[in-house]
């Protein structure tokens, strides 16, 4: 099977051969150990034969009284006299698909996914500062990981939640702002309203009406501990309300994670030594195995490939892993509950998830999660008071 196939790039030729008692002149090809790949009979005086291109020679030199002709080529003849009649069309089809992978790894878009332009300006600003701009090459996903971690740290109190995803020659960047609780910022007379769409789970009221139910839903601002004190219908008094709310809240996540996970970090561990060098060969009675090295060659041969160094060697450890489908989901949720619940105080957790969709893309997993978090939504309104003449 594989001679058949190798056969068919080999380089053969078709000769036309004229001359009498032409099954002699074949009788004497075979003989001579020549191979005849395929015979065509013309006519009496005349055959179609195909040989291999090496054999030519020796055909030619039996030849004798016959006249030989070469009217067509097989194997690499065939793809050379193709590529050297189309050599142009070859040359610019190269540069198209060079040119068409070096752009596909080029960023052109980067999508900014939130509703207020100030914030859309202040993360594009962030993003080229960390080397993420249009018309230049995309990073990748650890890169991609390391620059939203620091763009996090760097701007811990005013970013809540961010994710970079990398969609062919665009980003997708979703965020969310962190939400600081003025718990300071109180009221003489107020209400103590909801800061999300929820539902509620428990109240807490130490001070005021309670107005909303349990597992009630509520929009953002609504009241549910009242300042206003009512009877009949009528305020009979206004006080600073107090108190907790804690509710149900929803969140749609979207994260990533690569089915080709590599990472490499230092321990923190570091050691000096000596290295001898021989070829491409290293000899250490202390070494570590995977290592960033700075080192200070002490004795070099003249001649010989041989020397010896002194080296400060700091240990890196090397995560090289590959996950299947599942694998890969498993760790994406696990990335977006570590995230998720990082943001949470001691009495607030998340009460249910659920995969919503799930793609591969660019040799990543894409995951689309839905979590419900029981969560403090408290927050304070101030109350105006009205006079009456």
């Amino acid at each position: 099977m594989n001679n058949n196939f190798f056969d068919k790039f080999k380089s053969k030729i078709k000769l036309n051969i004229k001359g009498k008692k032409i099954e002699r002149f074949l009788q004497k090809l075979i003989v001579n150990q020549i191979n005849l790949y395929d015979v065509k009979k013309i006519n009496r005086d005349e055959v179609n034969i195909v040989i291999s291109k090496q054999d030519y020679l020796k055909v030619y030199k039996l030849k004798s009284i016959y006249e030989l002709n070469i009217i067509d080529g097989y194997g690499f003849i065939k793809i050379k006299k193709v590529a050297k009649i189309n050599s142009l069309l070859i040359f610019f089809l190269i540069i198209g698909i060079i040119s068409l992978y070096i752009l596909s790894k080029v960023t052109f878009s980067i999508d900014i996914i939130h509703t207020s332009p100030k914030v859309r300006q202040f993360i594009m600003d962030e993003l080229n500062k960390n080397g993420i701009k249009l018309k230049t090459f995309k990073k990748s996903y650890n890169e991609l990981q390391k620059i939203k971690d620091k763009i996090l740290e760097d701007n811990k109190n005013t970013i809540e939640w961010l994710e970079i995803e990398s969609i062919g020659t665009k980003y997708i960047v979703r965020l969310e702002e962190r939400k600081i609780k003025e718990e300071n910022k109180t009221y003489d007379k107020q209400n103590v309203v909801a800061t999300k769409d929820a539902i509620i789970k428990r109240i807490e009221a130490s001070n005021g009406q309670i107005v909303k139910e349990i597992d009630s839903y509520v929009r953002k601002g609504d009241v549910v501990i009242s300042g206003n004190i009512m009877l009949n219908d009528q305020i009979k008094d206004t006080i600073k309300a107090d108190g907790t709310i804690y509710g149900e809240v929803w969140y749609q996540v979207k994260v990533s994670y690569p089915l080709v996970y590599k990472e490499s970090h230092e321990t923190g561990k570091s050691k000096k030594t000596l290295v001898f060098h021989f070829l491409n060969k290293e000899f250490s009675l202390n070494s570590y195995k995977n290592k960033k090295v700075t080192s200070k060659v002490l004795m070099k041969h003249p001649f010989l490939p041989i020397f010896l160094t002194f080296e400060e060697q700091k240990e890196v450890k090397v995560i090289d892993e590959v996950y299947t489908i599942d694998e890969a989901i498993k760790k994406a949720e696990e990335k977006a509950y570590n995230e998720l619940t990082s943001k949470l105080n001691d009495k607030e957790k998340i009460l249910t998830s659920k995969n919503l969709k799930v793609d591969i893309n660019d040799s990543k997993i894409e995951l689309d999660i839905f979590f419900s978090v029981y969560e403090d939504i408290t927050g304070y309104e101030k109350i105006d008071e009205i006079i009456e003449e």
